[in-house]
C-alpha cells in the first residue's frame, strides 16, 4: 500500500522536498481528508475544494511566514492550516474542535489575523507591506480574495491604495464565478471577460486602477500553479495574479451545487444528501407567507434585497416569483442599506433581508441614511443568538448596535403571529426604519388579538416578580415561572417586544406590586435591553436583574455551556431570583 505523502508533512519546510508527483499526491490526500472531515462536523467545503492546487503551490514556492499570504474571509484555508502543523484537526476525530474554521493567530505563526468577513485581506496587506518597508525587513505578502468579496468596498479600498505602492504585494484573485450564491454585479462582468479572453481583454478593471496584471487559466493544476508562483515572487511592485479555480473541485456534489455547499451542514459523503435535514414550519415560511400577502392582498409596493446571503432566508423562492422585486446587491452590506434607502425615498417599502453580525459592516448607512433621513425601509435580522462558532460570527451584538440609533425601531417577536404582525406594521408605517429580529429556536405560535408596536404584552399577570423574555427567550420566562411556583411565586411574563423604546407605562404599573424584574435577553447585556430597564427603575424600590450574554468575543464554546455561564436556564433563574427574597 502506498505510504501518505501526508504523513510527512509537518510543516511547509517538507513540502519543499517532493517532486511534482508526490504533490499531487498530496493534493488528492488533502482533498479525501477534507471532504471526510466536513462531511462529519459541516463547514465550508466548495471554497476549500477550490484552492487545495493554490495552496500547496503557496508554500512550496513562498517560505511561510517570513513570506505572509492573508486569507479573506480564511473560509478557504482549511489546507493552509494542514500544511501548517495543524493536520491532526482533520486526522484524529477527538481533535476536531482543536482548530477554528478560520486563521487564528493563537494557533500559528503562519496565520497573521482573525478574519471571518469578507473584502478585508487586500486592505489588511497593503498596511503588512508598509510596515514591512519602513522596518527594513525581507518577504513577500500576498491578499487571497475571492467568493465574491471583491465587491465588498473594503476590497476595492484596498485595491486603490496598493496600487500607490511601490514595492512587493501580491494580490490573488481566486476567481471560480460565484460568491456564496451567484456573482452580482458588474464588477463580475469584467471578470467574466478576462477568463473569456484568457485574461487579454482591453477593459480590465485591475490595469485601470493602475495594477499590475497577469491570469492564470487553470489554479486547479500544479504545475501551472507552480510556475505562475516561481514567476512572481519577489516581485518589487504590487501585482494582481488573477487565477480561475472551479469552486468544490473534486466533488460532484460541490460542484453541481455551489451555493449549498458554500457552507454546508452534516452530509452523507457518498450522495452529498444532509444528514439531518430540517423538516415543519420555519420562520421563513412565515417571512414568504406574509411577502405574498402584501404583494396580492395588500398591493404593498415591496422589494426584497438582499446582500450574498439569500440562502438564509430562502429568499430565491421569492426571487424566482417576483423577479423584478428581488435584488441581491453582492456582498456589498452598504449598499444594501443605502439601496435601500433610495427605494424608500422614491415610494417603495424595501425590505433588506441581513444576518446580524454581517449587518455591522453597514452601521453608518443604517444610522445617517436610514435614521437620520427616517425612512420606510424594514431590516430583517436572522442569527440573533448566544453562539460561539469563531469569534468573528457573533450573534449578540445587534440589539445594542440597533436599539440605541435614533428614529430606528428594533422589534422581536416571540411567535409566527408576532413576526406577521410586526412586518405589516414596518411595511405600513412611516415613522421611519425598523428592524425585526427573526427568533432563532423553533416556530412558536399563539393567538394575538393585536399588535402596539410601543407596548409590551402581558402574558400572564401576577405580583412580586416580572419576568420579561425577549423574543426566543420568551418560553424560557414561561418554564421559569411555572418553575418558580414550587416557591410560591407567581410571577408575571412579559413579551418586551419593542427592543428601541421602553413601554414605560407597563413598568410603572409594575411598581405598585413587583419588587423583581428580570430581564431575559440572548445577546449582550452591555448596551442592550435590560440596561434600559435597569435604568428606568434606577431610583426607585424596584430591583432589577438582567441576565444574558457578557460582552466579548466567544470563540468555540458550546451553546449550553454559554446559556450556563449567562444563567439561561429555568433551574438558574430560579436560584438567583429566591436569592432576593
Amino acid at each position: 500500500m502506498e505510504t501518505p505523502i501526508l504523513n510527512t508533512i509537518n510543516s511547509p519546510a517538507d513540502l519543499k522536498k517532493l517532486a511534482l508527483p508526490e504533490l499531487t499526491q498530496l493534493a488528492a490526500e488533502v482533498r479525501t481528508l477534507l471532504l471526510n472531515k466536513v462531511s462529519q462536523t459541516g463547514g465550508h467545503v466548495g471554497p476549500n475544494l477550490g484552492v487545495v492546487e493554490l495552496t500547496i503551490a503557496f508554500h512550496t514556492i513562498f517560505n511561510s511566514p517570513i513570506d505572509k499570504v492573508v486569507w479573506d474571509v480564511s473560509h478557504q484555508s482549511y489546507t493552509h492550516k494542514i500544511l501548517t502543523g495543524r493536520k491532526q484537526a482533520w486526522l484524529d476525530p477527538a481533535h476536531y474542535d482543536d482548530v477554528s474554521g478560520y486563521t487564528a493567530p493563537e494557533e500559528s505563526p503562519h496565520d497573521f489575523f482573525n478574519i471571518g468577513h469578507t473584502s478585508t485581506s487586500i486592505a489588511l496587506a497593503t498596511g503588512m507591506a508598509v510596515a514591512r518597508d519602513l522596518q527594513h525587513q525581507t518577504g513577500n505578502v500576498m491578499a487571497v480574495i475571492g467568493d465574491g468579496s471583491l465587491s465588498g468596498g473594503l476590497a476595492l479600498e484596498g485595491l486603490n491604495t496598493a496600487a500607490t505602492l511601490s514595492s512587493n504585494l501580491i494580490i490573488l484573485v481566486n476567481d471560480n464565478g460565484v460568491s456564496i450564491a451567484e456573482d452580482h454585479g458588474g464588477l463580475y462582468g469584467n471578470l467574466k471577460l478576462l477568463r473569456d479572453t484568457n485574461g487579454q481583454a482591453e477593459t480590465n478593471l485591475f490595469k485601470a486602477m493602475g495594477l499590475d496584471y497577469r491570469y492564470v487559466a487553470d489554479g486547479n493544476d500544479l504545475a501551472t500553479m507552480l510556475a505562475a508562483f516561481k514567476t512572481i515572487k519577489d516581485i518589487d511592485h504590487p501585482i494582481v495574479l488573477h487565477v480561475h479555480t472551479e469552486k468544490g473541485h473534486g466533488y460532484a456534489p460541490a460542484i453541481a451545487n455551489k451555493e449549498a455547499f458554500h457552507w454546508h451542514v452534516p452530509f452523507d459523503l457518498k450522495t452529498g444528501e444532509t444528514l439531518a435535514p430540517k423538516t415543519g414550519e420555519s420562520y421563513n415560511d412565515v417571512i414568504h407567507t406574509t411577502l405574498e400577502n402584501e404583494l396580492t392582498e395588500q398591493k404593498t409596493p415591496l422589494t426584497a434585497i438582499t446582500a450574498a446571503v439569500p440562502g438564509i432566508y430562502e429568499l430565491k423562492r421569492f426571487g424566482r416569483r417576483h423577479p423584478e422585486r428581488y435584488f441581491d446587491v453582492g456582498i456589498a452590506e452598504q449598499e444594501s442599506i443605502s439601496f435601500a434607502a433610495g427605494q424608500a425615498q422614491q415610494g417603495l417599502r424595501p425590505i433588506v433581508f441581513h444576518s446580524g453580525t454581517f449587518l455591522q459592516r453597514a452601521y453608518d448607512q443604517l444610522s445617517h441614511d436610514l435614521g437620520i433621513n427616517q425612512l420606510p425601509v424594514t431590516i430583517m435580522v436572522a442569527g440573533g443568538s448566544i453562539s460561539a462558532g469563531d469569534p468573528t460570527h457573533q450573534g449578540t451584538f445587534d440589539i445594542a448596535m440597533l436599539s440605541n440609533i435614533p428614529g430606528l425601531t428594533y422589534l422581536a417577536p416571540t411567535t409566527k403571529e408576532e413576526l406577521a404582525a410586526m412586518m405589516h406594521w414596518a411595511l405600513h408605517q412611516n415613522q421611519g426604519p425598523v428592524a425585526i429580529r427573526v427568533p432563532g429556536n423553533g416556530v412558536h405560535s399563539a393567538p394575538l388579538a393585536n399588535f402596539e408596536p410601543a407596548r409590551m404584552l402581558t402574558i400572564h399577570a401576577g405580583q412580586k416578580v416580572a419576568l420579561l423574555g425577549v423574543g426566543s427567550l420568551l418560553p424560557l420566562a414561561e418554564q421559569t415561572q411555572q418553575a418558580l411556583l414550587a416557591h410560591d411565586i407567581d410571577a408575571t411574563v412579559i413579551d418586551p417586544r419593542n427592543l428601541s423604546t421602553l413601554d414605560t407605562t407597563t413598568l410603572a404599573s409594575l411598581s405598585a406590586n413587583h419588587q423583581l424584574v428580570v430581564t431575559l435577553e440572548e445577546a449582550s447585556l452591555s448596551g442592550g435591553f435590560g440596561e434600559k430597564v435597569a435604568r428606568y427603575y434606577g431610583n426607585t424600590a424596584v430591583h432589577v436583574l438582567s441576565f444574558g450574554a457578557a460582552k466579548r468575543f466567544n470563540d468555540r464554546e458550546t451553546s449550553a455551556e454559554l446559556w450556563h455561564e449567562a444563567k439561561l436556564t429555568p433551574e438558574q433563574l430560579v436560584s438567583e431570583i429566591t436569592k432576593q427574597f
